[in-house]
């Protein structure tokens, strides 16, 4: 070749390389394909011999039974191998919304991502939020767009889709050779050789196809006027009309890749290898080193101790706790103590299986074992007082929730113990306690999420689960003013009998105000050691008012009564205040209350007319609607929407969205039910029901 590099059948080795190691994250939508090319990678290198299927539930990546279950990730998977002397962990991310998480934290590791995609129009806006996360973080990443045998788009069609959804620039570093639907070889963009695949073997060279020449010299153009906006020398030669030097253009999508500038765009087809072998030629040859990686992340952090991130935690059946890490600085050897912990081990994974090495340098992602109270996203460090803590991915708001009941009774203590290992494992997970419904609820990013929980706490922890929807915190108030309310309790049975005798005034309150109690007795008409026993069975008789939930918003004033010298006690004056209240609180006009939510709903502008119509049918008030901030072409609408209304809001928002909407919410104020909706509210609650309207 004229570069004086070493050719290899299918592109490019550069012959010096500076670091031992990459890391690369492999990304990108719901069944792309990632593990399948994870498969290919692990072939194509000699770490397997035989390459698994999702289908057959045998590929090293969704090793997890939970995986194997559904045929999707539902973690991460770590492998790793050895291609011309560089040692590559490919960390195979999952692809659902539900399980983004464990993607956002595993990126926050790695040198380098492949983008996974299909060449389907309507499915390349589903990269946004990813592309959006790489950007923010200056990740480097490259674009694999698979399944090119199934392309319903042309080419250039595929590049003008994808760059309406990246920020940066993407610049196609190969051109597809299709013969009809089949993908057949592909053309170098830097040196303008073409290449015809083979299966099971390297592509070789062929002769430039003259039908592709307008077409592949118009992507080639694109991608030098992008790689010449970062290069004044490279600007110059295009503008005389000089053919730049290929080891020019190497270097600029080295050094622009290497600093999330641009884009490099590769196509292929993973299941049958196409494309596999040039992808791995750019990533030895341009991926940074993991050196240029710390040097980034490191940046203002002095020291020469040892310095790790937790990308991931395993609870594993035979081998307890594992932590996926990210050596950033120094070396790791076994028995180390890092921040107070002494280490069980280090481990090479190979999806479930474990390689034990005695040390690893920085660059390496490992797995350590026994990081006891270490959770993902720590910094861990050979200081034990270490005060650095290194950047690490913001924790999603979890959006749907189920109440859980353990199938035994006696499972009950074991729960807390086995939640705490699985928020560990998975930080996108929360749990409660409800204070009003006394139900214990598990929050997560979809139903898909908490049913992969549920399974795990049966599996792992032998804890079947019962599920329900949660109950909705209903509250009750009253509309109007009761006056001089009397309640008298007289019990003789005997002995000292018992005797209480009060009137109280009731009233309505503003909402949000709560509950107040008072007393304006003259005359010691009832003793004041007795008043605390009144307002105790008034707020006991607030747990639960006449319509079967708790009070809020009214006041109640203690205006008169009368005592016996004998017979009076404070548990006398009690029960009469509840007799007081059961006769006064439904002359009141008690009514309904319901929490009201303000949510920020974040959605492609396409869709915003269908959120709009989505709040309106559930019973939202649209408070109005915006640009989302450093998104172009995303919306920010605001509304107040009933939490009768949210349990199963995320999935059919994500089902308008492409699946890529999302909100946030927080509790407002409560409201008033509407009276048809109240009556089966009413009527389901007093029949045994959890007190939801949907």
């Amino acid at each position: 070749m004229r570069l004086g590099k070493t050719y290899r059948k299918g592109g490019f080795m550069n012959e010096k390389v500076k670091s031992g190691s990459r890391n690369v994250a492999i990304v990108g939508p719901y069944l792309s394909g990632k593990t399948t090319l994870l498969e290919s990678l692990l072939f194509v290198t000699g770490a397997i011999s035989r390459k698994g299927s999702v289908k057959d539930s045998n590929t090293v990546g969704d090793s997890a039974a939970e995986s194997r279950d559904r045929h999707m990730s539902v973690e991460v998977s770590a492998a790793s191998t050895e291609y011309n002397g560089i040692r590559f962990t490919f960390i195979d991310c999952p692809g659902s919304v539900e399980f983004a998480q464990e993607t956002y934290n595993a990126l926050m590791g790695v040198d380098a991502a492949i983008v996974v995609c299909e060449p389907i129009r309507e499915r390349v806006l589903t990269l946004a939020p990813l592309f959006k996360f790489l950007d923010d973080w200056e990740i480097p990443h490259l674009v694999f767009v698979n399944k090119m045998d199934r392309a319903n788009i042309h080419v250039l069609e595929t590049l003008h889709a994808l760059k309406a959804v990246s920020s940066r620039p993407l610049v196609a570093h190969q051109y597809p050779i299709m013969q009809g639907e089949q993908l057949t070889g592909f053309i170098d963009m830097v040196s303008e050789q073409a290449y015809q695949y083979h299966p099971g073997a390297p592509a070789d060279p062929i002769p430039f196809p003259e039908s592709l020449k307008e077409e592949e010299h118009i992507a080639r153009a694109e991608m030098l006027e992008a790689l010449a906006n970062f290069d004044d020398h490279l600007l110059e030669e295009l503008l005389e009309d000089i053919e730049p030097p290929q080891e020019e253009i190497l270097k600029d999508l080295k050094m622009e890749l290497g600093a999330d500038l641009v884009v490099p765009v590769f196509f292929g087809v993973a299941e049958q290898d196409y494309g596999v072998r040039p992808l791995l030629e750019a990533l030895l040859r341009e991926a940074p080193e993991p050196e240029a990686t710390a040097q980034r992340r490191l940046k203002n952090i002095k020291g020469d101790t040892a310095l790790a991130q937790v990308l991931k935690t395993f609870y594993t059946p035979q081998g307890g706790k594992l932590s996926l890490v990210r050596v950033w600085r120094g070396k790791l050897t076994d028995g180390i103590v890092l921040n107070g912990i002494r280490t069980g081990g280090i481990y090479r994974l190979m999806g479930q299986q474990q390689q034990f090495v005695n040390e690893v340098d920085a660059g390496e992602i490992v797995a350590l074992s026994r990081l006891e109270g270490i959770k993902t996203g720590d910094t861990i460090s050979t200081e034990q007082q270490a005060a650095i803590k290194l950047p690490k991915a913001a924790q999603l708001e979890p959006v749907y929730a189920l109440a859980i009941t353990p199938e035994k009774r006696n499972d009950e203590v074991k729960l807390s113990a086995a939640i705490t290992k699985l928020l560990e494992e998975d930080c996108s997970l929360a749990w409660e306690q409800h204070g009003d419904t006394h139900e214990v609820i598990l929050w997560g990013q979809g139903e898909i999420h908490l049913q992969v929980t549920l399974d795990r706490l049966r599996r792992k922890y032998n804890l079947p689960m019962t599920t329900h929807l949660p109950q909705v915190p209903y509250k009750e108030t009253i509309r109007k003013t009761v006056a001089s309310v009397h309640g008298r309790y007289k019990h003789q049975s005997g002995g000292h009998g018992q005797f209480g005798d009060v009137f109280l005034d009731i009233k309505p309150l503003p909402r949000g105000t709560g509950f107040n109690f008072n007393e304006t007795i003259v005359g010691g008409v009832v003793p004041k050691q007795y008043i605390p026993g009144v307002e105790m069975g008034v707020r006991e008789f607030l747990t639960h008012g006449p319509l079967g939930f708790p009070m809020v918003d009214l006041a109640v004033t203690l205006t008169n009564g009368s005592y016996h010298n004998v017979d009076s006690s404070e548990q006398a004056f009690k029960q009469a205040a509840r007799l007081a209240m059961q006769t006064g609180i439904p002359q009141a006009e008690p009514t309904l209350l319901e929490p009201i939510l303000r949510v920020e709903v974040t959605t492609p502008s396409e869709f915003t007319s269908k959120v709009l119509q989505l709040l309106s049918g559930r019973r939202g008030q649209i408070l109005g609607y915006e640009g989302r901030n450093d998104w172009q072409g995303w919306d920010n609408v605001s509304a107040y929407l009933p939490q009768a209304e949210m349990q199963n809001f995320i999935v059919e928002l994500r089902s308008l969205t492409l699946g890529v909407g999302s909100f946030h919410w927080e509790y407002d104020h409560l409201q008033e039910v509407p009276e048809k909706l109240a009556e089966r509210v009413i009527h389901s609650n007093g029949n045994g029901g959890n007190g939801n309207s949907k």
